[in-house]
């Protein structure tokens, strides 16, 4: 989803992609041991922690453990809610063909979300009044969020609209899944070259999605294959939207927020002028009309705590890091998997288990390849170690034994 592809500003983006840290460690492993006199400098001149904020809550005052622990609390309420009341809009007789509109519905709200936080961002950094003041102005050039809003819209509404062909654990695991086309697409259009890691993790990924995939087509009676391609249409949209917002926000030193408003914002627009056109806008507005509490109503919840939740998990890449939050993100999506077919009547067969933990096993092992570099050149001298070890001690040691 959109909170996992969120990044905050610039620094954020570096320490998402794990290189900041990277740095820091080899600048530290380069002098490895200084004089007191220069130890005693460097904690003296030492920058203060970077300030974790959800909103207009400063976090910094709190100890590492407990920001940690407030936002893994955080992300773990709002987006189970989230999935819940997602999944609950679309349990409404006749809802199913008004994703779209579901989605022009979100975005009116995360207009409304965004505007209010530019407002108390500007409140907290010049005072006075929070309507008496005008926001910070705009950091990202225009051209920039037009193609940010037309991905956006393609993440979000082929998200929304793929629950109308396919229940939610299977538009879940698929979620979880984004480090394949971002993979892919990385290695034909930017040339960059991966370990060994990342394709096994990749790898596992694609193992579990199609044993999970099968055993949704063999269960579920309305299995569409349009599902499928709806949801994988909105993976590529969202690898795509990591790349684009990373280098704005990087050359831009755009916040969180501003991103977002602009985003949803034009987003809106492209939708609404859309669905005039084809006449789904009218057709889909009469409908919730008939259910304003299970459409306008859940829509506002399911979009506050999917807004709130992004927040959260800014919080949580700041003060913990990108790979302990990425750990965090994937076993709320397992929490919610769990919860869906808890509160929701679904068909269920152990090869949903066993699928689902091939792609947390190759989640985990991407998340370890951010740590441990291992080119293939590392693993096929490991590989000769190791064989050489097994050639010449076995057969000795048995021959003195007997």
């Amino acid at each position: 989803m959109v909170g996992d592809s969120q990044a905050g500003n610039g620094h954020d983006v570096i320490s998402i992609n794990g290189t900041g840290n990277g740095q820091q460690q080899t600048a530290a492993s380069a002098f490895a041991s200084p004089p007191t006199s220069q130890r005693k400098t460097s904690s003296a001149s030492k920058s203060p922690p970077a300030e974790v904020r959800i909103l207009c809550f400063d976090l910094s005052h709190y100890n590492r453990t407990t920001q940690f622990l407030l936002s893994c609390a955080g992300v773990f309420i709002l987006y189970i809610i989230y999935g819940y009341l997602q999944e609950l809009i679309f349990t409404v007789e006749g809802f199913k063909p008004y994703g779209w509109f579901l989605t022009l519905v979100q975005f009116g709200y995360y207009i409304g979300f965004g505007l209010v936080e530019r407002r108390l961002e500007s409140y907290r950094t010049q005072g006075g009044t929070i309507w008496s003041i005008e926001p910070a102005p705009r950091c990202i050039p225009l051209r920039t969020y037009l193609v940010l809003a037309a991905l956006t819209l393609g993440t979000m509404g082929l998200s929304n609209s793929s629950l109308g062909y396919l229940n939610y654990p299977t538009q879940v695991i698929f979620k979880c899944c984004k480090l394949i086309p971002v993979l892919v697409g990385s290695i034909i259009i930017q040339g960059k070259r991966y370990g060994p890691l990342d394709f096994a993790a990749a790898t596992a990924m694609c193992v579990g999605l199609a044993w999970f995939t099968l055993a949704d087509s063999q269960l579920t009676p309305n299995f569409n294959p349009l599902g499928v391609a709806m949801i994988s249409g909105a993976l590529l949209c969202d690898a795509a939207i990591g790349n684009v917002q990373e280098k704005a926000m990087r050359e831009h030193k755009a916040p969180s927020s501003e991103v977002v408003f602009y985003s949803y914002g034009l987003g809106f627009v492209y939708l609404f002028v859309i669905m005039l056109l084809t006449g789904n806008f009218f057709s889909g507005f009469a409908f919730c009309l008939v259910h304003p509490l299970e459409t306008f109503g859940y829509g506002f919840l399911f979009s506050l705590s999917g807004y709130l939740g992004i927040q959260f998990v800014l919080a949580l890449v700041r003060s913990s890091g990108a790979p302990l939050a990425a750990t965090v993100t994937t076993a709320r999506k397992a929490v919610t998997i769990a919860f869906s077919f808890l509160l929701f009547s679904k068909p269920f067969t152990v090869q949903y288990i066993w699928s689902g933990l091939i792609v947390v096993l190759g989640i985990y092992l991407n998340v370890y390849s951010k740590k441990n570099k291992l080119t293939f050149t590392d693993l096929q001298h490991r590989l000769k170690q190791f064989s050489a070890r097994l050639s010449r001690s076995p057969s000795r040691k048995f021959l003195v034994e007997v």
